[in-house]
């Protein structure tokens, strides 16, 4: 039988950089009081991360190093990194945030002392590791609090009430077997949770055991993929809070009559809309307004025209929306390389949005001239303040598709 209590799991790819800074905390900085072990799954690196791994055993570390022959995607990674795994805990970590030594260990000392545990969720900090500053937590857990097996009404309920989002935490081996499965449709951290429920009693801890660094060392503005998951998964959360219900059900302990399935819907519902908006927020600041007007029409139908980001967004949506739908429209039209812009007061002004929004660099936007020849008429586009004006653009030989009055874009963004 194995000795490790502890197995960190790193799942990595072509990140040498970030995993050296992330195995240097374990000579450095961390100070673990019992046997663990590291579990390092390779997806296939074409960059040094081999070479980097033997420099670490050669310091001592505890390291087991596993690769992938191919690039399997970054979920069966991690799963490759668990299975692996002979600690008798098992706690996921990136190649590039850091662990929390006194909630980690705090929060085994509370599963040893609690052997019905499978698994033990925490909130974690968005960390600066510029400043070497934490700022706030993903989601407040106000008390520890510990859920019964098979207790899914009061979990979901928890879920729902906190906005928990059960991604980080600490997992028995016995456990992990059998509930780290794959889930596509259904959001991974609530349909695990749902089967760890079906196995025995989860906890969830105030006091965070990890830091998922927002703003790095070595690359400051790096791809999040938490950020790209906020932005897409939406529907995803639906799917795995449904399923969890699901579980739950199958178990007897979910209710299954109408009017409890329209209350659950309904939670669900207004759970899903709160993330959609948080969704929209990000995508607007990419400055992809057009997606985030398809999130603002889709809140404003479920009732949450008072939601905070909304309000916030609501003064300009529309304009940035139409604005980039115009710059998209363009930039789609192969071989077009000049926007006429005609009737337009604030010609730089437009210009200057369009630009903002993405209009390819190599489109000139110019004004009319009457005297255009016919090659460069051939790859204009043009944009009317009037709708009115169409006619004499058509007739000089404009393509009557690229032809768009400000009816035509703002028709399709609705106030």
């Amino acid at each position: 039988m194995s000795d490790v209590k502890l197995s960190i799991c790193i799942p990595t790819y072509n990140r040498a950089d970030f995993l050296t800074k992330a195995l240097t905390y374990f000579v450095e900085t961390y100070e673990i009081p019992y046997n663990y072990e590291i579990v390092i799954s390779d997806n296939a690196s074409p960059d040094n991360t081999a070479e980097v791994v033997e420099n670490f055993i050669a310091k001592g570390l505890p390291i087991r190093y596993f690769r992938c022959q191919e690039n399997l995607g970054i979920e069966p990674n991690l799963a490759s990194a668990f299975r692996h795994a002979r600690g008798e805990y098992n706690i996921y970590a990136s190649d590039d945030d850091m662990l929390v030594m006194d909630g980690l260990i705090e929060a085994i000392s509370y599963m040893d002392k609690n052997p019905d545990l499978v698994v033990c969720y925490a909130p974690w900090y968005l960390h600066n590791e510029q400043l070497s500053v934490d700022h706030g937590t993903f989601y407040t857990v106000d008390n520890d609090v510990k859920f019964k097996h098979r207790n899914f009404m009061s979990v979901f309920n928890f879920l729902i009430d906190q906005h928990v989002f059960p991604e980080v935490g600490i997992y028995r081996s016995a456990a992990l077997r059998a509930a780290w499965v794959p889930r596509y449709f259904a959001y991974w951290a609530f349909s695990h949770l749902a089967h760890y429920l079906d196995i025995g009693a989860v906890a969830f801890l105030k006091k965070p055991f990890y830091r998922a660094v927002i703003v790095s060392k070595i690359v400051r503005d790096r791809p999040q993929l938490g950020n790209e998951e906020v932005m897409t998964a939406w529907d995803r959360y639906r799917g795995g809070l449904e399923y969890f219900l699901y579980v739950g059900a199958k178990r007897g302990a979910i209710e299954q009559t109408a009017d409890s399935r329209a209350l659950y819907d309904e939670a669900i519902k207004q759970f899903t809309l709160t993330r959609m908006g948080v969704a929209m927020r990000f995508w607007a600041a990419r400055k992809d307004y057009v997606r985030a007007y398809e999130l603002y029409t889709r809140l404003l139908l479920g009732g949450h025209r008072n939601n905070p980001e909304v309000t916030q967004i609501s003064r300009s949506i529309h304009l940035m929306a139409a604005v980039q739908t115009l710059s998209w429209l363009v930039n789609a039209s192969a071989e077009v390389n000049r926007l006429v812009l005609y009737g337009v007061a604030d010609h730089a002004s437009l210009e200057s949005l369009l630009r903002e929004v993405g209009l390819r660099s190599d489109v000139a936007v110019i004004s009319y001239e009457p005297d255009q020849a016919p090659d460069v008429i051939e790859r204009s586009a043009v944009f009317l303040n009037d709708a009115a004006d169409r006619d004499v653009f058509v007739a000089r030989g404009f393509p009557p598709n690229l032809i768009l009055s400000d009816a035509d874009i703002t028709r399709a963004i609705l106030p």
